[in-house]
């Protein structure tokens, strides 16, 4: 295995020209630093129909949220995808993504709803889950509102959002709804407990955009001393006592991904619980790649085959 050429180059860049570390930053300067990133990484300019940011209730206040529609859209009750974004719990916003959501929203043909959910450390677990439950449940019982389609809902997010999609379809499951029909991974954290059990997180603990000291800032911030949280479900979903009767999922991870064996273990963990589950690994790419449409061939095609996933499962 070895790492794709447009990614070698971008590392070496970045190696030459190194940012700070977010784990010796404060929260808002490493918040800062991160959306600098993501503005030089993505694509520029990317149409969109229609974006309008709202506020959506929430069980500690108003939860901020912008709706997407397609350029494509027309004026048709559209499925919809609720978006978490990544970083760490911590870091990420409406903004770092925006792309992305603008890209799956024109690939698939649906609505997105990108939730600015609580961060830590202002706000520890599980308040993140909490916010990303709760407006999900607000987008279902809202479909005139949004213009969607209430009974095609889907949940996706990055890496800690891609942790949120899964606690969220757990919580749904367990509360009875919302309905969710699909939810998308893309290099899901899904093991809080410990990093010595997952080979890659020791393997491309340096050197490979994600590190381990980072991973244990944003887990250190985002737990506290809640060390029980970070076995229970709604803070390690691949730990759920029960995986059985969750919505199909396409999980992604990449070959030199800290977060790769927990993210293939989940995919693996949800198949053997009976989930109509489609795994794949980009073996030459980093985390984060799906945010990198800027310099990256291999996440624009990454983008689109996950958004045609995406307009499939819902279409169904």
């Amino acid at each position: 295995m070895s790492l794709d050429p447009q990614i070698e180059a971008l590392l070496a860049q970045l190696a030459e020209n190194p940012a700070p570390k977010i784990q010796d930053l404060s929260p808002a300067d490493a918040r800062a630093t991160y959306l600098a990133m993501a503005s030089v990484l993505e694509m520029p300019d990317v149409p969109i129909g229609k974006t309008e940011d709202i506020s959506i209730p929430g069980p500690a206040g108003d939860i901020p949220a912008r709706i997407y529609r397609p350029v494509a859209g027309g004026g048709a009750a559209l499925p919809c995808l609720v978006f978490f974004h990544g970083g760490g719990f911590v870091i990420g916003d409406l903004d770092t993504h925006d792309v992305l959501c603008r890209t799956l929203a024109n690939e698939a043909g649906v609505c997105v709803v990108a939730v600015d959910y609580r961060l830590a450390p202002e706000h520890r677990y599980p308040a993140a889950a909490e916010d990303c439950y709760a407006a999900t449940k607000w987008v279902e019982q809202n479909p005139d509102t949004l213009n969607i389609d209430p009974n095609a809902i889907a949940v996706a997010g990055d890496s800690a959002g891609g942790n949120l999609a899964a606690v969220v379809s757990l919580m749904a499951r367990d509360n009875k709804g919302p309905q969710i029909s699909f939810q998308l991974l893309m290099y899901p954290v899904t093991d809080m407990t410990g990093s010595e059990k997952w080979a890659s997180r020791n393997e491309f603990a340096e050197g490979y955009f994600l590190e381990k000291e980072t991973m244990a800032w944003f887990e250190a911030n985002y737990f506290g001393e809640n060390t029980a949280g970070r076995s229970e479900a709604t803070g390690s979903p691949l730990l759920a006592p029960n995986l059985a009767n969750l919505p199909p999922a396409y999980v992604v991870t990449a070959g030199f991904d800290p977060l790769r064996d927990e993210g293939k273990a989940f995919a693996d963990a949800l198949k053997a619980a009976g989930n109509d589950v489609e795994y794949i690994d980009y073996p030459g790419m980093i985390h984060g790649f799906f945010n990198m449409q800027g310099v990256l061939d291999v996440s624009r095609e990454a983008v689109k085959t996950a958004a045609r996933k995406l307009r499939d499962a819902l279409a169904g």
